[in-house]
């Protein structure tokens, strides 16, 4: 049997309290503990804000999508929220906002518009 470190039994526990599904456990686990962790080459508990905010940096840099960076930053806000017990970090680990897309705007199709019989009609569509 592997032999699992206390601060990663403590993790497992506050998720379990929170009623976390199974598969967020895994994720905030791999996340949090493991990716996180192994990026800097120490354990989370001795990491900070800034190893935070350097870790999105580099996921943002990978091309990471916006919801998977926004569920990997959900893992450090728990683990140091929650296990680590640090209340001033979460609240300064920002999520990402996804990006907004200009919607696509029709090309002035001048045939379309000529078809239109009606000066009227034309003109109100032209508008839109």
């Amino acid at each position: 049997m592997i032999e699992m470190s206390p601060l990663r039994q403590r993790m497992i526990e506050d998720m379990t309290i929170r009623n976390l599904s199974s598969a967020t456990q895994r994720s905030y686990l791999y996340a949090a503990v493991t990716k996180f962790s192994r990026y800097f080459g120490r354990s989370p508990d001795r990491l900070g804000l800034e190893d935070v905010r350097a870790y999105q940096v580099h996921l943002v840099s990978i091309g990471l999508s916006w919801p998977t960076l926004n569920q990997t930053v959900c893992a450090p806000r728990f683990f140091f929220g929650v296990t680590h017990g640090h209340d001033e970090i979460p609240e300064r680990i920002a999520y990402a906002c996804t990006p907004s897309k200009l919607p696509t705007i029709l090309h002035g199709d001048v045939r379309f518009l000529e078809a239109i019989p009606s000066l009227k009609t034309r003109t109100a569509l032209t508008t839109a």
